[in-house]
Formats: C-alpha cells, structure tokens, sequence
C-alpha cells in the first residue's frame, strides 16, 4: 500500500512538471522547458542541439502521457501524476529512467562545455535553475552528482537520479 506521505512527497514533485503553473502537465510544459533550457545556453532552438532537445521532450511527453493520461485528454492531472504515473514507475524507477533518458541527454548535450559528453557542476545547477529548481537546491543537487575524478555530470550521473527523485520520496 502506498503511504499518504509517499503521495504527498511525490505530489509535491508534480510542480516540476507544470511549468506554466496551470494545475496540468501536458506537451507546451515539456516544450516550454526546452525553450528555457535553451535560453539559458544561448541555443538556437534550429541547431542540432536544440532540435534534439525538442525532440527529447517530445518523446519525454508522449512516454508520460502514456503511463500517466488515464482519460486521454493530452493532460496529466495532479491526480494522474500520483495515482497513475508514478505508483507504476515507483517499482520500476528504470522505466522512468528510460522514458526521461532522451531528454536528459540532450539537456546534458546543451550545457556540455567542450563536447565531451558532461557537463561541469555550475552548468548542472543551470540547468536545473532553467527548470524551475530554487536556485539552492540546484546548486546543492549538481554538486551531489559532481563527485567523481574530473567533478563533472555525466549521464550516468543524471538518468538514475532524475529516476530515484521521481519514484523514491526520500
């Protein structure tokens, strides 16, 4: 059985998501973060890079919409997001590591520096201010997933926490 607690901390992340504030997740939330997320890097949205963003946010939506639009009207209620989406990726935080996978790629891509494939802690935490994160918790979390040799954010690094954040409330 799922805790009240467990709904409440995940309800909580729901604002993420909503980056127009409008009480639903849908498609321009996912495009909007893109946009922001290519702002902050000084991206054209026609590069190649900002093209795969976009795309990794589509594919980010659609595989959303599909665990989590119950009624099929292109938004993901607060409701769908904890009750739907969310208890059926928590026993599987892979799957919602896979269906992310795109996007973070191609948001790592836009803030890597020098193309190595990561991105320094700084440019973490912009990302993730882009996103919507208070500045000090984004500050706090890049430094979290900036912890080996070179202090650099890799892939490796974002999928499995990205996943864990979203299924595990701890």
């Amino acid at each position: 059985m799922v805790s009240s607690e467990y709904e409440r901390r995940i309800a909580g992340r729901f604002a993420t998501f909503d980056q127009d504030g409008n009480g639903t997740i849908d498609r321009e939330d996912f495009g909007a973060a893109a946009k922001a997320l290519l702002a902050e890097f000084g991206t054209p949205a026609r590069s190649a890079k900002g093209q795969a963003l976009y795309a990794g946010a589509e594919a980010f939506w659609q595989g959303m919409a599909g665990i989590a639009d119950r009624d099929g009207d292109q938004r993901i209620s607060r409701d769908e997001f904890v009750n739907g989406a969310v208890k059926r990726l928590r026993d599987n935080p892979d799957r919602f590591a896979e269906i992310a996978r795109p996007f973070l790629h191609a948001a790592l891509d836009v803030a890597d520096p020098d193309g190595d494939g990561r991105a320094t802690v700084e440019d973490t935490a912009r990302v993730l201010k882009a996103l919507g994160v208070p500045d000090e918790t984004a500050r706090t979390v890049a430094a979290a997933l900036g912890t080996g040799a070179d202090g650099k954010v890799g892939e490796a690094d974002v999928v499995p926490a990205f996943a864990r954040y979203f299924t595990v409330p701890e």
